[in-house]
């Protein structure tokens, strides 16, 4: 099944990016290991797991009560992390990304300034925030911010992001349709992890995506 040789690739990535890091001074941020992207089939069952209700508040919401980034090593940080493991020909200094090139998942933009490249949460903050991470304290809310275990992070274009900005994937997915089944199996693993809330209208859309994908 091409879902899961897309995992297999993935798992592979990203455990050469971690051995990367360590040689290179920055240590990644881990946490439990058992967070590797689902499959489409088990997406669809983590999706009928979620709890359906519709969004909170935005009341009391800040970026700054999920504080990121966290250090990964001397002067650098989660987002220098990302940066060298989604991207390819990496140059540093110290552990800090200065160079290299980047496939922006979203929209297939190919970009060689790390300036132009935004670390988007998946799964985005304000969207948390509505789901039931406004009952969290601050300091789980960063270990949300922070997390490199799950596929919550991932290294896109500037443009992409903004257009995304804290929408779910009723209201907005990405311009590259091949990426879909991706997107849809991350969005729901973030999700079900950190026991947040599916709209029933981002529900629909991530059923109508992930079945696609069988």
């Amino acid at each position: 099944m091409r879902t899961r040789a897309v995992v297999r690739t993935g798992l592979a990535a990203a455990l050469a990016a971690a051995l990367a890091l360590v040689s290179a001074g920055c240590v990644p941020v881990v946490d439990e290991p058992d967070a590797a992207p689902s499959d489409a089939g088990n997406a669809i069952q983590q999706l009928d797991e979620l709890t359906v209700a519709t969004a909170g508040s935005m009341k009391g919401y800040s970026r700054t009560r999920f504080p990121h980034w966290r250090g990964t090593g001397k002067n650098c940080d989660v987002r220098d992390s990302v940066l060298q493991r989604d991207g390819g020909s990496i140059k540093l200094s110290g552990c800090n990304v200065v160079g290299g090139h980047w496939e922006s998942r979203y929209d297939g933009l190919v970009l060689t300034d790390p300036a132009d490249v935004d670390i988007d949460h998946v799964v985005p903050l304000a969207n948390a925030w509505r789901s039931g991470a406004d009952e969290w304290d601050d300091s789980k809310r960063g270990d949300f911010a922070n997390d490199l275990t799950r596929p919550q992070l991932v290294a896109v274009s500037a443009r992409s992001n903004r257009a995304k900005g804290d929408q779910d994937p009723s209201q907005w997915k990405p311009a590259n349709r091949s990426y879909w089944c991706q997107y849809a199996a991350d969005w729901v693993t973030v999700k079900h992890y950190w026991r947040l809330t599916v709209t029933a209208a981002e529900k629909a859309a991530l059923t109508d995506m992930l079945e696609g994908c069988k």
